[in-house]
């Protein structure tokens, strides 16, 4: 799942996007209001963690201009401005969630799968379809009642399928949702995930449909 992150500070935005990463998220790092502004503009997002006081265009003018133009993203708000007014003013911009600094990842990993449930219409966070059982918050899949040990790439890969079990997933569609800029992505990596999940699972679970993608097959 890919998300961009707007943070100005190095160590925390290095320290999110290492966290983040382990956690499955693919994420694109920028560093002031404007890059935000350009990647919004060209790429597409699950969500947006936003810090305010962001160079060269403060994220609540960044925020502002996203919701003027009608872009529906959730934007998590993160920031050190800890008083009443400016929480309520960022809420009334425009943002899904508020989550004032320092705070722990945990939280923050709860926040973001909030709101990505509310965005998905779905009460509950865990996603089952036939013999597959897959809980995000806990990063567990179970196969037949069994425990499946999978790496963070191949449980965000298997997200993505089973969030559109119906729909087939492009190779492309796919390496945007496992990296983020700057990433080497091999030629062959989307297929040697697959072939890994494959052989953790089983070979139905997975479809290649010829020249398009792949696709959860019919009895998982």
């Amino acid at each position: 799942m890919r998300i961009l992150l707007a943070e100005d500070d190095p160590m925390i935005g290095d320290s999110l996007r290492q966290g983040l990463r382990s956690e499955g998220f693919t994420v694109d790092w920028v560093q002031d209001g404007r890059s935000a502004e350009r990647a919004l503009d060209t790429t597409e997002y699950a969500l947006v963690l936003l810090d305010l006081g962001l160079p060269k265009k403060d994220g609540l003018a960044v925020l502002h201009g996203w919701r003027q133009r009608g872009l529906a993203v959730p934007v998590l708000i993160l920031t050190a401005r800890d008083a009443v007014p400016d929480r309520v003013k960022g809420l009334d911009s425009g943002a899904d969630d508020y989550l004032v600094k320092p705070f722990d990842l945990s939280e923050l990993l709860a926040r973001m799968r909030a709101l990505l449930r509310r965005q998905a219409g779905r009460v509950r966070e865990i996603v089952e379809i036939g013999g597959l059982r897959l809980d995000p918050a806990a990063h567990t899949v179970e196969y037949q009642s069994q425990p499946v040990s999978l790496s963070a790439r191949e449980f965000a890969l298997l997200y993505a399928l089973l969030e559109q079990p119906g729909v087939v997933l492009s190779r492309e569609q796919l390496e945007e949702r496992l990296y983020g800029w700057g990433d080497e992505v091999e030629s062959n990596t989307i297929e040697v995930h697959i072939h890994n999940l494959r052989r953790k699972l089983s070979p139905g679970v997975i479809r290649t449909v010829r020249g398009v993608g792949y696709r959860l097959g019919e009895k998982p």
